[in-house]
């Protein structure tokens, strides 16, 4: 029987996840490795893709009308897969927009896992951080750390080429090569203490060997996938009333508001394998 709160479905459904483009794709896959037995539905909001340089208010109007079309598809859980979202509408959707959605569902980001994983791994309590131009101006990072691990001194970096280039397919090019130790340079040059770096983008993953490369032996790198991955398998065993809501036929399904064969290519890339059910949508 179908049951509806407030107009939404309440009968079990896949867990959403959500991203402006591709990048949101690391972290899925990053969570389907841990957590294979759930069902998963992925909307990339690829037609007004990038976020990064948009305003907040209209960061937060774009996510929230993604969520909502999630928990409109039975999703009860929804992961921001995206760093401008979780920076810029995560903590509006939870405090303003679930309590009159229906305040039993859950919308998560990714800083906050993210960040709890760094006071583990530094250990000169100085790390870089390696961004987009938004995620580096939203100080969202920052503020987060601040919260977390007062004691740690952050220096940040922004690599408006870096994202481009894994969309356009040539992270692993010699032409990534100079974008990559220029902005490395740039961040180091900044304290030689540094010995931990975030990738504050989810794009960057498909970088990580070419960071790699330039990078010292000492420095390690925190990938948010990983710690993402982590961080949700503990919630749900921490929440199993969220983990019930959550069905569980090893299914993944992806939605785009761009075209279906574009993000199918793309998504690709990104996964390490062919794409199949990708459906087109809109949203508004």
């Amino acid at each position: 029987m179908y049951y509806m709160i407030g107009g939404l479905p309440k009968q079990p459904g896949a867990i959403g996840v959500f991203d402006s483009g591709y990048g949101g794709l690391t972290i899925l896959d990053n969570i389907r490795k841990i957590l294979p037995e759930y069902d998963y539905l992925y909307l990339g909001d690829n037609a007004r893709a990038p976020y990064g340089s948009r305003s907040f208010e209209v960061v937060y109007e774009f996510t929230k009308q993604a969520v909502l079309y999630l928990f409109e598809q039975g999703c009860h859980l929804v992961i921001l897969a995206c760093n401008t979202a979780s920076a810029k509408a995560l903590r509006s959707i939870q405090q303003k927009d679930l309590p009159q959605w229906d305040n039993s569902r859950r919308v998560l980001g990714i800083i906050r896992p993210t960040v709890e994983s760094i006071s583990g791994i530094t250990q000169s309590r100085c790390i870089g951080l390696l961004g987009t131009v938004g995620t580096v101006q939203s100080e969202s990072y920052l503020l987060e750390i601040k919260k977390t691990c007062p004691d740690v001194q952050v220096f940040s970096e922004a690599c408006p080429m870096w994202a481009p280039l894994v969309e356009n397919r040539e992270y692993d090019k010699p032409g990534a090569d100079y974008f990559v130790k220029q902005h490395l340079n740039n961040l180091l040059s900044c304290s030689p203490l540094i010995d931990a770096i975030i990738l504050g983008c989810t794009h960057y993953p498909l970088l990580e060997s070419k960071i790699r490369e330039y990078l010292p032996q000492n420095i390690q790198l925190i990938s948010q996938g990983e710690w993402v991955a982590k961080s949700l398998r503990d919630y749900l065993t921490r929440h199993p009333e969220i983990a019930s809501k959550c069905t569980k036929n090893g299914r993944c399904e992806f939605l785009t508001t761009e075209s279906e064969i574009k993000f199918a290519g793309a998504a690709s890339v990104f996964l390490k394998e062919d794409i199949e059910k990708v459906k087109h949508i809109t949203i508004d």
